[in-house]
């Protein structure tokens, strides 16, 4: 078979794709993402690129040993609603994903081993792997992944996924499936999605961190001894301590190297976690922070792994609260920030300005629209027409860890004092802030959100209509039309078109302010072979191997 019959028959769309490529139309990356997702191999893209996969072939250290890990060690009991990286990043040992989105921001399969879409990207078939088998020996078929799909899609259950999935395959209302057949199992090896509207993303949604495939005996819940599909049981977890996962016999994929992984939780302070690495405690850690860029630096057993990223924090306003129903005095808050400042002062230029959209020059669909400069004088201008001319007194709500997060509020605080706002700042422990962090009685505070691969992904999370994860309940039925709409749409440059628009709206009208994108960075022991840092900082401990 020619390889265009072979990319005729994968997809209608990629012949066109290819020849866009050739023709210098659609970017490398743009290609490699978009011509996964569509069903072709990673192998394939790469070889039409003229480049190697990466990570083939990689060579691993002897096996057995334990890494020690230092992360946050937080409550596991629901990973359907998981919230933050560092649960998932335990979890994900035990329960896998269908899918699994590299660190290149390539979509390969998982326990998926192939799928397809039609034409119109409305249907999605997925074909599971045969042979996989839980950790309790029942074979991993179709009724599990039906059934995890039908609750991570349950309102009452309360899992961010609908956030992603509402505007295909949920009613309007999201308060059920938009068809009774919306996910079908096909036999005990495939499922078909039929969604009500067109999406390119499936695939990476299925990689979305809360969407672990969970053994239905347990109805959802986690915790030491859970039956999964992964290389490592989880044996031990003791919240803000330890946690430890341990290789298990009989895992579907590629024996795992390591004994173990412990992720060891040592607190807020990042000088005790630099201590801790210098000193051989722990091997690697989660992320660093900026006022341990440079003492990381000087470990010279330690490397330092750094990516670019649509990593960022937002300080969000919700709008049902009083304070900040009108949408004058929410743009004065952003037109106040002074972005390359804020990025200096807090996070050592080690990312960019950004621009109260949420949107990435890193995304794919990212549109470039004229920056938003700090207007001191617009920005009173707003205030005065709202009813505010002296201003007013309010509160910010941040946590205490990563450091960097705190020192940009202070500087966010001292450029609204210009426009005559006073904004006090409560800072607390994490813990504390992730209890309320999108809760309506915490009006206004800073919150941080992870990389996505596309800018229609984090938008629908965090902005459309009723959905767990918007935190500031913004609400614009024409924002939520352009989303669907530009999330079936596969000509990069059409989907920038709505994006533009999006983008548009969010920035005069938007619910935050949004000071800048950063770069990511964190270190592991040289001797830990396999470690790669994920723009998402997800980790894959079944790839990493110890050297003695």
């Amino acid at each position: 078979m020619s390889m265009r019959d072979h990319l005729e028959q994968t997809h209608a769309y990629l012949p066109r794709l290819t020849r866009q490529f050739k023709e210098g139309k659609v970017s490398r990356r743009e290609f490699l993402r978009t011509s996964t997702l569509l069903g072709l191999s990673a192998t394939a893209a790469y070889s039409i690129i003229g480049l190697a996969e990466p990570g083939k072939n990689q060579a691993r250290a002897a096996a057995g040993g334990t890494v020690r890990y230092a992360m946050r060690v937080m409550p596991i009991e629901s990973p359907h609603t998981y919230s933050w990286l560092q649960d998932s990043n335990i979890t994900r040992n035990v329960c896998e994903f269908l899918t699994r989105t590299g660190s290149d921001n390539v979509t390969r399969p998982a326990l998926c081993e192939k799928w397809e879409a039609s034409d119109d990207l409305k249907t999605w078939t997925l074909h599971l792997r045969k042979g996989v088998k839980w950790s309790n020996g029942d074979d991993f078929v179709a009724d599990h992944v039906v059934w995890n799909l039908k609750r991570l899609l349950d309102p009452a259950v309360g899992s961010s996924t609908v956030g992603l999935m509402k505007g295909y395959m949920m009613n309007d209302e999201g308060s059920a499936l938009w068809d009774a057949n919306a996910i079908e199992k096909i036999d005990d090896h495939a499922v078909r999605l039929n969604a009500r509207a067109a999406q390119l993303a499936v695939p990476e949604h299925l990689f979305h961190y809360p969407a672990h495939i969970l053994h239905p005996s347990e109805n959802g819940k986690f915790g030491v001894g859970s039956i999964g599909t992964g290389w490592a049981s989880l044996v031990e977890h003791e919240l803000g301590k330890k946690a430890v996962v341990q290789r298990r016999d009989g895992y579907w994929g590629t024996p795992a190297s390591l004994d173990a992984v412990e992720f060891v939780d040592l607190g807020d302070d990042a000088a005790a976690i630099v201590a801790a690495i210098a000193s051989n405690q722990v091997h690697g850690m989660h992320e660093g922070t900026t006022t341990q860029y440079a003492a990381l630096q000087k470990i010279e057993h330690v490397q330092v792994h750094q990516v670019a990223t649509a990593q960022t924090a937002v300080a969000r306003m919700v709008m049902t609260n009083p304070q900040w129903q009108d949408a004058r005095v929410r743009k004065a808050m952003r037109l106040a920030i002074d972005g390359p400042k804020v990025l200096q002062i807090s996070y050592l230029d080690l990312g960019l300005p950004g621009e109260d959209h949420h949107v990435a020059p890193v995304h794919p669909e990212y549109a470039e629209l004229p920056f938003l400069k700090q207007d001191i004088e617009t920005a009173k201008k707003l205030l005065a027409e709202a009813g505010l001319p002296n201003g007013f007194e309010t509160e910010i709500v941040c946590k205490k860890d990563p450091d960097w997060e705190p020192i940009a509020v202070q500087a966010m605080a001292e450029m609204w004092k210009q426009i005559g706002v006073t904004v006090n700042i409560r800072v607390l422990p994490s813990a504390q802030f992730w209890e309320i962090w999108d809760k309506e009685t915490n009006p206004f505070s800073f919150t941080e959100w992870t990389h996505r691969p596309l800018g229609v992904m984090v938008l629908g999370l965090a902005y459309r209509t009723g959905v767990p994860w918007n935190e500031s309940k913004f609400s614009n039925p024409k924002f939520d039309e352009l989303l669907t709409k530009a999330e079936g749409i596969l000509d990069v440059d059409k989907r920038r078109e709505l994006m533009a628009e999006l983008e548009t709206i969010l920035q005069e009208e938007g619910p935050i302010v949004q000071p800048l994108w950063r770069s990511v960075f964190t270190v592991m022991d040289k001797r830990v072979k396999g470690f790669e840092v994920h723009p998402t900082l997800y980790i894959f401990c079944e790839n990493w191997s110890l050297e003695a």
